[in-house]
């Protein structure tokens, strides 16, 4: 199996938002990173998703308002 062909500071920063050792993630199979990035970036656009979805109810005037 080859290392993974990321940057040093990319491996620290996908470490760091993965919850996974450094070590861990470099010898990590490329599939299962690949699943991994997935997940963590089908929530990070469901967290965006819900503060926009509030912000903007917030925001928005009432039918009868205007």
């Amino acid at each position: 199996m080859k290392p993974l062909q990321i940057s040093p500071e990319t491996a620290v920063t996908l470490a760091k938002q993965l919850g996974v050792p450094l070590e861990h993630l470099m010898h990590m199979p490329q599939h299962i990173l690949l699943q991994k990035i997935a997940e963590l970036s089908k929530k990070q656009s469901q967290d965006t998703t819900d503060t926009t979805d509030s912000s903007s109810a917030a925001q928005a005037p009432e039918k009868g308002e205007q």
